[in-house]
């Protein structure tokens, strides 16, 4: 199990044996002129009614650890850790936790003006720039972004968070106008049965995931498996143990002074070989540069400044 699900599983530990019910606790990690960013853990299960909030301002959620269904008035998704969970200023939505207990997101809040512009530098030209769609997926052009996020997550004090800020918003704009809201219906509780396989992944991100053990997992034929969990999460689950591995991997070369080696082997690759390539298909360069860069290549700069004073959070993600 990785840090960021070891301090989640943390908060459900002490929640259990409070007996109390699930909560939502923000984290301010830093906040800059027309942005902040907050480490979010949620406690929230199946025995928690979900209950109808609000965003206050643009908002990006990185999701980290868990999994979550969150619907709004762009559509229904089932969050998973890597993927971008969208929300419009203004915008009603519920989260909730039918099929299994717990989450953590990085979520980055914009202030409206300052949000317009980096949408219309991305080439969004609309009078007013909202999300068409409540998610984008753990694709691999994230993975970078979503690296970093989690090493200021677990502790980094070396994360460019203006950076980021800017980087994701700018990602998160261009991939939501090229995907659709509309989802056909899937078959009767063929969401519980995929996030069973998607949470053993959490558990076990370097144990040895086959197909065959994931379909197991769920209680669904490898074939039915297959089609359903790429229907749900946009990717195959070799793409999504893969990518969950190297961004493990890419997170720990932030924040660890382990070796290369001992890393890969970590994070359930064989051969230090097969992960340097993995990685540098995955992050455009050798896991020694991430190590000594780890921002996203060619991201912008920002006006901005770190820090952590002050201001009160009202909004959930």
């Amino acid at each position: 199990m990785t840090k960021i699900a070891v301090d989640l599983e943390r908060a459900l530990v002490l929640k259990r044996r409070g007996g109390l019910p699930g909560r939502t606790t923000p984290r301010v990690l830093a906040q800059g002129q027309g942005w902040m960013v907050a480490d979010v853990i949620c406690t929230s299960g199946p025995q928690d009614r979900p209950y109808e909030e609000q965003h206050e301002r643009p908002t990006i959620a990185v999701v980290l650890a868990g999994s979550f269904r969150y619907r709004s008035s762009e559509g229904r998704a089932l969050m998973t850790p890597g993927s971008l969970m969208l929300g419009n200023a203004s915008q009603c939505f519920e989260c909730g936790h039918r099929h299994g207990e717990g989450d953590r997101c990085v979520s980055f809040w914009y202030d409206h003006d300052y949000f317009e512009r980096l949408a219309f530098d991305a080439g969004a030209r609309g009078r007013t720039v909202r999300f068409g769609v409540a998610r984008v997926p753990p694709v691999r052009s994230l993975s970078s972004v979503v690296a970093c996020t989690a090493a200021g997550a677990s502790g980094s004090s070396d994360v460019p968070w203006a950076e980021i800020g800017v980087e994701l918003a700018v990602h998160a704009v261009e991939l939501a106008a090229d995907r659709s809201s509309r989802s056909s219906a899937l078959p009767a509780n063929t969401e519980l049965r995929v996030t069973r396989a998607i949470r053993a992944i959490g558990r076990h991100p370097d144990g040895s995931l086959t197909l065959e053990a994931l379909a197991r997992e769920a209680g669904l034929s490898p074939y039915h498996f297959l089609r359903m969990f790429e229907r749900l999460t946009g990717l195959t689950p070799h793409q999504y143990v893969r990518r969950a591995r190297l961004r493990e991997a890419a997170r720990r070369l932030i924040t660890d002074g382990g070796t290369v080696l001992d890393i890969a082997l970590d994070c359930g690759f064989g051969d230090v070989s097969n992960f340097n390539r993995a990685f540098r298909v995955e992050f455009g360069r050798s896991p020694l540069e991430f190590r000594r860069t780890p921002g996203t290549p060619g991201t912008p700069g920002t006006p901005g400044t770190s820090g952590t004073s002050g201001t009160s959070i009202k909004a959930r993600r």
